[in-house]
């Protein structure tokens, strides 16, 4: 039986650059660095109390990685609290954050045009 999510990988076109805008701007934390070939490494980063982590792979090692969409949805305690916060950081949302049927739900947009949805917890 699956117990959890161990990691996702997101398509990156500098790994560097994606790490900086997860943990400076998002808040998670770098959870595991491991080299890889050609200078590459497999970076890993999530929220810093929780075991489930992004992996940051890099485009160059994935040709057609155009193929590979993530459908990402975090779940945020204070969502109108972070929502701000992204915004002030100069973090793309689409559409603003609004009222669903499952609750509230916004979207951003990271360095590498991933889109990743934030939705209220609870």
């Amino acid at each position: 039986m699956i117990s959890k999510i161990a990691t996702v990988g997101i398509y990156v076109a500098d790994q560097e650059i994606a790490a900086r805008f997860w943990t400076d701007v998002i808040g998670f934390v770098v959870t595991n660095r491991i080299g890889m070939e050609n200078g590459h490494a497999w970076i890993e980063v999530g929220p810093a109390m929780d075991a489930s982590a992004l992996v940051l792979y890099p485009k160059s090692l994935a040709p057609d990685f155009q193929n590979y969409k993530p459908s990402i949805v975090f779940a945020c305690s204070d969502i109108d609290r972070f929502y701000t916060q992204l915004q002030s950081k100069g973090v793309v949302f689409p559409k603003p954050l609004s009222e669903t049927p499952w609750g509230k739900f916004a979207s951003f947009i990271d360095e590498d045009g991933n889109e990743f949805g934030l939705k209220a917890q609870g």
